[in-house]
């Protein structure tokens, strides 16, 4: 794979070359143009900001300007092989909603997102008692699309309560892996494979 943004490294390495999937929030398309070159998928991607489809067709990606709160509505049950939501659900209005409309058009579903809970974050706000500008979360509250703040621990538990199957999950800390032990605490971002029985 080409060089991926960790995330997008871990949901790389364990989508099936050949498949079928839809990149919803996939930004310039860096992950969808790795996986068509290097394991052959059919990828397909839903971005807000026109600039960003604007380069994935110019990458000659099959990408749509679209919302995800309003518009994965119109994808057909189980289209593709993965719904990828990556670094995106927690600035949806209705990620409850959004990780739904997911689990009904792919087969599967990667989900990735910062860890609110990141001692970092945690250090941060209590001594400085402000919101933290860091190297993963460099904008400032103000102006960040983050409108709904959510923790590994938060996570975990909207999958259980919707009765949601967690096929892998995978966590990082900077650029590196860390243990599932005491994630919530360690882990900057978390990376989901979830289904739904």
């Amino acid at each position: 794979m080409t060089a991926l943004r960790p995330d997008l490294a871990v949901i790389a390495a364990n989508v099936a070359s050949g498949s079928s999937l839809l990149d919803v929030g996939c930004g310039d398309g860096t992950l969808m143009a790795a996986l068509r070159d290097q394991k052959h998928c059919d990828a397909r991607g839903m971005e807000l900001d026109p600039a960003n489809v604007g380069t994935c067709v110019a990458r000659g990606l099959a990408v749509i300007q679209g919302d995800a709160d309003k518009d994965l509505a119109f994808y057909p049950d189980k289209s593709v092989d993965y719904a990828i939501l990556s670094q995106t659900l927690q600035t949806a209005m209705r990620p409850d909603m959004v990780l739904e409309d997911l689990l009904r058009i792919g087969r599967k579903a990667f989900v990735s997102f910062p860890n609110f809970a990141h001692w970092r974050v945690r250090m941060s706000l209590l001594w400085n008692g402000r919101m933290p500008v860091t190297r993963l979360l460099p904008i400032p509250w103000y102006e960040t699309p983050n409108i709904h703040h959510l923790t590994i621990n938060d996570f975990r538990a909207l999958v259980k309560e919707r009765g949601i199957t967690v096929e892998g999950q995978w966590f990082l800390s900077g650029d590196a892996r860390c243990s599932a032990a005491a994630a919530n605490f360690r882990a900057e971002h978390a990376v989901f494979l979830l289904s739904r029985s």
